[in-house]
């Protein structure tokens, strides 16, 4: 599949000591959907305005389609972009915001009207067409500024937190909507957020950013079942990876993984990256839903539950172990109360473990 985008040591700083962005290399292919996702001030923004042109690059080099854009004004580098806060003209009709952008191409009347209108079509506000934006719903005019960035048909589609100022039942209603648009039209898109389930339903691939830099690229599979740190792991999930101190301990084919609350016993041959950690302590990292509520006879370690939070379609529960909140998901038919004594193991093919200076992925 051909790179449409192409970021080769990006970075951006703003003054001796501050730093936007540190390094960024990225490739980006035709009809991907790729999500930049982190924390507040990781980067991503930034990111974001350097390839549309709004932001001056510090060093590095853009290419679109193989041409260097660096430098290039952003009206003359073929991308949409759709902000957080929408940005759409108060004073205009929809339609009239909508074809803006063609009436300045010098687009016929009746070319930019049958563009508008299946564009307007196609994100569902074909009946909004003349009306003003004070007369629309934040849903709306959300709509709105998606069909002014896709109506020039761009080579790159660009969304800068564009859910955020939506409420929580519509987020969900437009990230299914958005994502079947990409299908649709096939347009290479990036999606910057801070919030991973966005990121999770949404992306063919996420990047993962912490303090200006790239942890991990992968799909939401890689970086939820394959977190490349202990960042990654604690970042990726509702509600996050659980983190335990342990001793690694090999002796023949055996290896065991002791702290003050269990001894856990797992497969030399299984986990041949530990070979090095003999006598040395680890992170060991486990899901939520890969602590299993087990037989006496059958536990790793017991506690009791301190706290209930019910989800519908399943409930979180809250352990106090050793002064770490831990976090289980159980079913929501399984019967539980405060105070009640679980048995507990882990899922042996779901561990994570990572070393414990680096705080990088061993297995």
């Amino acid at each position: 599949m051909a790179v449409t985008l192409e970021l080769s040591n990006i970075a951006k700083r703003y003054s001796k000591k501050v730093w936007g962005v540190k390094k960024m290399d990225l490739q980006v292919k035709n009809k991907e959907f790729i999500v930049l996702l982190g924390p507040s001030g990781c980067g991503k923004t930034t990111t974001m305005r350097m390839v549309a042109g709004l932001e001056e690059v510090t060093r590095g080099t853009i290419l679109l389609d193989g041409k260097d854009i660096t430098d290039k004004a952003p009206r003359d580098r073929g991308i949409s972009m759709v902000f957080q806060n929408y940005a759409i003209w108060p004073h205009m009709t929809v339609f009239d915001n909508i074809a803006f952008s063609l009436k300045l191409q010098k687009i016929p009347k009746k070319e930019i009207r049958l563009r508008v209108e299946d564009t307007a079509q196609m994100v569902k506000i074909q009946e909004l067409l003349e009306r003003l934006p004070g007369q629309l719903s934040g849903g709306q005019q959300q709509r709105v500024a998606l069909a002014r960035a896709l109506v020039v048909k761009p080579k790159l589609f660009l969304m800068d937190e564009p859910l955020s100022n939506l409420d929580a039942k519509l987020r969900v209603i437009m990230r299914t909507e958005l994502k079947a648009i990409h299908l649709k039209t096939g347009a290479t898109s990036i999606f910057v957020t801070h919030d991973q389930s966005e990121a999770m339903s949404m992306a063919d691939r996420i990047v993962i950013m912490k303090d200006g830099e790239i942890v991990q690229i992968g799909t939401p599979d890689d970086v939820y079942f394959r977190s490349a740190s202990v960042f990654v792991a604690g970042f990726i999930g509702t509600p996050p990876a659980n983190f335990f101190n342990v001793h690694c301990h090999i002796d023949g084919k055996d290896i065991t993984l002791t702290n003050e609350n269990f001894n856990l016993s797992i497969s030399r041959e299984r986990f041949e990256n530990l070979a090095d950690y003999e006598g040395k302590n680890i992170i060991l990292g486990i899901r939520p839903e890969d602590i299993e509520i087990v037989e006496e006879s059958e536990a790793l370690f017991s506690n009791e539950i301190m706290v209930i939070e019910p989800q519908g379609s399943h409930q979180v529960v809250a352990l106090n172990v050793s002064d770490n909140i831990v976090k289980m998901i159980v079913p929501a038919e399984t019967k539980l109360q405060y105070n009640d004594t679980l048995f507990l193991n882990f899922k042996m093919n779901r561990l994570h473990l990572f070393d414990s200076d680096t705080e990088l992925r061993i297995n």
